[in-house]
């Protein structure tokens, strides 16, 4: 976990050499949404150095400060000031594997005040613990969120994209720090929204998701991603890779620096780190300064 904590915001955790959130704002932009807000904390300048004006990536990103981790509610109630219109929202620390995220669009054009919340249905019962559970009605609404629900009734499952309507901040103004996490539950605030008779729908737009929280989820995320995109390897432009170096789902980072003509199997090389032994790496994620073996 050192890896992570000292040397990456989770949100900039690499995916075949490109930021987890660089995903996200590649997906919004791809929808048309030009205004980004990124609600930063936790080595926050690493995040505003990285993705900048947010000129690059054909958008424009604003910074916003939460000052305490005090969740996701929270953390959704510093936009009151600067949004007054309906806002895709992402959890930046999530990769998402896009199916068609237009039927969030389609799905809040069908009733004014709407807001959609991405799901993903037939989850395992474990999965389902570690994040919310949705409870449909006849009508197609959704009726109940249960975060991190003991007792099992469905197997409808939220994971973190939400399409809100700014009547969400008047919730989310009403939301009471919750005994579980002593935190302010984003689910609190839908629930608020239901009970209050807003529409809130739900759609499966997202193919697959993995929350990136160990270096094992790190690699299968990146392979699990080149499956997706055909490939079985990436390297970046600035790497110097041994010309007999041979890659098989390795994913080879900036200034990298490959000197012996290995096999690199399922692995991540991440970036300006030398590699120089003459043993192959397989399943394992090497920095410049640890190797970890996920095998």
């Amino acid at each position: 976990m050192a890896l992570f904590s000292d040397e990456y915001p989770k949100p900039l955790l690499p995916i075949c050499n490109k930021p987890i959130m660089q995903y996200q704002i590649e997906m919004m932009r791809d929808l048309g949404i030009t205004d980004v807000f990124i609600v930063v904390g936790h080595l926050k300048n690493r995040i505003m150095d990285s993705f900048q004006s947010g000129a690059e990536l054909g958008v424009k990103i604003h910074y916003v400060e939460q000052s305490q981790p005090l969740g996701i509610a929270h953390a959704v109630g510093q936009l009151e000031r600067f949004v007054e219109t309906p806002f895709l929202m992402f959890l930046g620390d999530i990769f998402y594997a896009p199916k068609d995220m237009r039927l969030l669009l389609e799905s809040r054009q069908r009733e004014e005040n709407a807001s959609v919340l991405v799901v993903q249905r037939n989850q395992a019962t474990e999965v389902i613990k570690q994040n919310f559970a949705i409870m449909m009605g006849e009508d197609g609404r959704v009726r109940r969120v249960i975060e991190k629900p003991r007792h099992i009734t469905n197997h409808d499952t939220g994971f973190g994209i939400y399409l809100f309507d700014p009547v969400v901040f008047d919730a989310v103004r009403r939301t009471p720090r919750t005994a579980m996490r002593d935190e302010y539950e984003i689910t609190e605030a839908i629930q608020i929204l239901i009970d209050d008779g807003y529409p809130v729908f739900a759609e499966e737009a997202i193919d697959w998701i993995l929350n990136v929280t160990y270096p094992k989820d790190l690699l299968n995320c990146t392979v699990s991603w080149m499956k997706t995109q055909g490939v079985t390897s990436v390297v970046a432009d600035s790497a110097e890779v041994h010309p007999d170096c041979r890659l098989d789902y390795a994913s080879i980072g900036e200034n990298v620096i490959v000197r012996r003509p290995i096999r690199i199997a399922n692995s991540i090389v991440l970036p300006n780190t030398v590699v120089e032994s003459d043993g192959d790496m397989v399943d394992c994620v090497r920095s410049a300064r640890i190797t970890i073996d996920c095998g």
